[in-house]
C-alpha cells in the first residue's frame, strides 16, 4: 500500500518521502557539464508530479523504463509554484509489491450507478432497431467490462478509469436536455450516436499501468474500430434499416466536427452537428475542471497554460471569492459615508 499520494504534497513540503509511482514519462537529459540527469513525470491515482534525479544517475537510469512502477526516496519541494520531487534513490518494483489501484486515477462517481444510468437512457429509445443495437453492446460481457473501465482519452479529457462511461452519461444528459429545445431533432438517433461515438476507445487505449495506445489504436484509431464493432452487432439484428445504418455510421465518423480534428466527414445532418458540439463541450468542461483541480494549491485564480485548450484559465469561483474578501460590507460603507 502506498504511504504517500501526490495530493498530499502540501503536508510534506521540504520533507523526504519514500513512496511509489508509475513512470508516465522518462527522459535522460544532459546538464551543462555534460553529465546526465533524469527528468521524469510520475503518476499515482491522485495526479502527476515532475521529478528530477541529479546524482548517481548512471547507476539508476537503465534499471527501469516508462510505465514501470518504481519505489522512490526523495525531497518534496516547490519550483515555480509547482510541486516537484528531487530523487535520491529509485528502484523498479516487483509485481508482487504492486497494488495497481494505487496508480491510475479513477472517476469519483460510482461505476455501478453510471452503468445503471446508461441503461436507463437506452431503455427510453423508442426506435426498436436502435434500442436493440445498444442493448447488444451493453449485453456483451467483454465490451461491458471495458466500457465501465476505459478512459475517454489518454490526456485530453476524462483521462481516468471509468472516464468513458462518465463522459457518455454526462453527454446523454446534455443530449436529452438540449434536444427538447429543438423539436426537429431525432432524440433516438442522437442518443445512439452519443453511446457509440467513442466506444472504439475500449480497444484503442491501454490502461493497465498508465494510459497509452494499443497497436490497434495506433494503426486504426477509434473511429475505424467503432465501425467494425458496429457492423459486427448489426449482423445480429435482422432487418436493420439501411437508412439508419448510414446515419449511425455518419454520426461516428463526423463527431470530431472538423477535418483538422481528424474527422473524415463534416457533420451533415442536425443530430450529427449537435453530437459534435455537445461532445466537444463536455470534453472542454472536463478539461477545465481537471485543470482547476490540478492547480488548486495556487494562490492565483489563474491556472497555468492548458495545452488541450491552448490558453491559461481563470477559475471564476476562486476569483470571485478573492473579490468578496476585499470588498467592504455595505453597512461599513454607509457608516463611513456618514
Amino acid at each position: 500500500m502506498k504511504e504517500f499520494f501526490i495530493r498530499d504534497a502540501a503536508q510534506q513540503e521540504n520533507k523526504v518521502v519514500t513512496t511509489s509511482y508509475v513512470v508516465s514519462n522518462k527522459q535522460i537529459k544532459s546538464k551543462k557539464s555534460g553529465e546526465p540527469y533524469l527528468d521524469l513525470t510520475l503518476m499515482d491515482r491522485t495526479g502527476t508530479i515532475q521529478a528530477k534525479m541529479w546524482d548517481n544517475v548512471e547507476e539508476s537510469a537503465y534499471t527501469f523504463e516508462q510505465d514501470d512502477v518504481v519505489k522512490i526516496k526523495g525531497l518534496i519541494n516547490k519550483y515555480n509554484q509547482r510541486w516537484q520531487l528531487t530523487i535520491h534513490k529509485v528502484r523498479k518494483m516487483d509485481e508482487a509489491e504492486i497494488e495497481f489501484s494505487d496508480y491510475l486515477p479513477k472517476t469519483p462517481r460510482d461505476i455501478d450507478e453510471l452503468w445503471q444510468a446508461l441503461g436507463e437512457f437506452v431503455a427510453t429509445i423508442g426506435e426498436p432497431h436502435l434500442r436493440r443495437l445498444l442493448e447488444l453492446f451493453m449485453a456483451d460481457p467483454e465490451i461491458a467490462r471495458a466500457y465501465r473501465n476505459a478512459p475517454a482519452a489518454k490526456t485530453m479529457h476524462h483521462a481516468f478509469i471509468g472516464g468513458l462511461l462518465d463522459h457518455v452519461v454526462s453527454l446523454f444528459r446534455s443530449c436529452d436536455l438540449v434536444s427538447r429545445n429543438y423539436p426537429f431533432i431525432n432524440r433516438d438517433l442522437l442518443l445512439t450516436g452519443a453511446f457509440l461515438h467513442d466506444i472504439g476507445k475500449v480497444h484503442e487505449l491501454s490502461y493497465a499501468r498508465s494510459f497509452g495506445y494499443t497497436t490497434e489504436g495506433q494503426l486504426l484509431g477509434h473511429m475505424i474500430i467503432e465501425l467494425e464493432m458496429l457492423h459486427t452487432k448489426l449482423a445480429q439484428i435482422p432487418g436493420f434499416p439501411a437508412q439508419l445504418k448510414i446515419l449511425v455510421e455518419h454520426l461516428i465518423i463526423s463527431h470530431h466536427g472538423q477535418y483538422d480534428f481528424g474527422s473524415p466527414k463534416l457533420p451533415m445532418f442536425p443530430e450529427a452537428l449537435m453530437l459534435h458540439y455537445l461532445d466537444d463541450l463536455d470534453s472542454k468542461m472536463e478539461a477545465m475542471r481537471a485543470q482547476f483541480e490540478r492547480d488548486s494549491d495556487l494562490e492565483s485564480p489563474w491556472t497555468g497554460y492548458n495545452s488541450a485548450l491552448a490558453r491559461p484559465l481563470l477559475n471564476t469561483q476562486k476569483f470571485l471569492k478573492s473579490l468578496a474578501a476585499v470588498e467592504p460590507e455595505p453597512e461599513a460603507e454607509a457608516a463611513h459615508a456618514e
